[in-house]
């Protein structure tokens, strides 16, 4: 906790302040807390259920900028192990 207080430039009693809701951040300060995390703003402020990692997120990015071709070759991939789980679950 105390490298991610000298990360943000804050004491610890803002940080508590922060968690029970009694201020709130800066903007600076709300995107250095999401980058400790790993995580983006809208998680961070309860607006995204679902929690994407940077390092997903940015393949996601990339692959965007494929062909469609080249696409969908990688979302048949995905699709197949998206398959595979769900039948091992089943069983």
């Amino acid at each position: 906790m105390a490298s991610c207080l000298v990360q943000l430039g804050i004491h610890k009693n803002v940080l508590g302040r922060y968690e029970r809701n009694e201020v709130y951040p800066s903007i600076d300060i709300a995107r250095k807390i999401a980058d400790i995390l790993d995580v983006s703003l809208d998680y961070l402020t309860g607006k995204e259920d679902v929690q994407i990692d940077k390092n997903t997120s940015s393949r996601i990015l990339e692959v965007s900028k494929f062909e469609p071709e080249d696409r969908n070759h990688i979302f048949s991939v995905i699709d197949a192990f998206i398959a595979k789980r769900k039948i091992q679950s089943i069983l």
